[in-house]
């Protein structure tokens, strides 16, 4: 009798999902999206560290660093600057 030994792929349904936030600039109301994808570890395509409490990458175009608070929504971007940089605030909620 031969034993047949084979690799069985997670069902679609059993991948983490891509997350989308919606996230809104207080001061001006402006809106933008946050695309996080759990499985190849990225948000907006890059590099993450995403846990249950939060997702932190840094943007490697506008050279800011981002956390996003996944219970409170709270998103704060942070960039250097030669007089010592600034902090910008962010409302985020899930869209996805």
């Amino acid at each position: 009798m031969a034993l047949a030994v084979g690799v069985l792929a997670a069902p679609d349904s059993a991948r983490a999902a891509v997350l989308t936030f919606t996230c809104t600039n207080p001061a001006s109301g402006s809106t933008f999206d946050v695309v996080v994808d759990p499985e190849h570890g990225t948000a907006n395509s890059f590099p993450a560290e995403i846990t249950d409490r939060t997702i932190t990458w840094h943007d490697t175009v506008s050279r800011g660093n981002y956390s996003l608070d996944r219970g409170t929504g709270a998103l704060i971007a942070r960039f250097a600057s030669s007089t010592g940089g600034y902090f910008l605030r962010h409302t985020c909620r899930s869209a996805s």
